[in-house]
């Protein structure tokens, strides 16, 4: 197998979907090139001629190189060995997607930039701002109601393990870190997902060191 290279920090959320994903493949053989977001480390040069908006992670790997964790993780659950998770169903594929999307879009802001920003990292997003934090416990909360509606009676989000999991649960421990995490996880079916994904070897062996 070609060598993985991973650029990113254990920090980044998105950095430790991609990390749970190769967790879950069983690679533990990789690369990891740590950029720390906080202090600014991937808008220097040479990351910038990697990702052209500074961002991470960025992976290369068998002679490719993928940017963007939607992509990165479709590519590696696709070429890797291993479970599979990307549904097999049509309809199950939708509620992954539709998860994914939903975070990308609306549960980073409202969950990191508003919660957890607030608490554990507030000079970053330039101080603590009260109106941001309501509307991302407000917003925040809707995201984990959908994701919760969408799983069902499942025992994951789109019935067996799948990415949209492994994008929720990083942002999710950071929110757990905070006082605001009962007002966000008060939604129903969420106690047992939660539970489910902290008893993954996955989830635990990637914890970020925030020492």
């Amino acid at each position: 197998m070609s060598d993985i290279t991973l650029w990113g920090f254990d920090g980044s959320t998105y950095v430790r979907t991609v990390k749970m994903l190769l967790a879950e493949k069983g690679v533990s053989n990789f690369k990891q090139i740590p950029l720390n977001v906080l202090k600014g480390e991937p808008k220097a040069v040479d990351h910038l001629a990697r990702h052209p908006f500074g961002k991470v992670p960025v992976l290369d790997y068998d002679g490719v190189r993928i940017l963007e964790t939607s992509a990165i993780v479709r590519y590696l659950n696709d070429v890797l060995l291993g479970p599979s998770l990307v549904p097999p169903g049509a309809k199950d594929r939708a509620r992954m997607d539709m998860i994914i999307g939903i975070i990308d879009a609306y549960g980073y802001a409202a969950l990191l930039g508003g919660v957890a920003a607030y608490h554990l990292f507030p000079d970053f997003v330039g101080g603590r701002n009260d109106a941001t934090r309501l509307a991302g416990i407000e917003n925040g909360r809707k995201v984990i109601e959908l994701a919760m509606q969408t799983k069902g009676i499942s025992n994951f989000i789109a019935g067996e393990l799948s990415l949209a999991d492994l994008y929720l649960a990083p942002v999710a421990f950071y929110v757990s870190l905070t006082p605001d995490k009962d007002a966000v996880f008060h939604v129903a079916g969420f106690a047992e997902w939660w539970a489910k994904i902290q008893a993954l070897p996955s989830y635990k062996n990637t914890q970020p060191n925030l020492g």
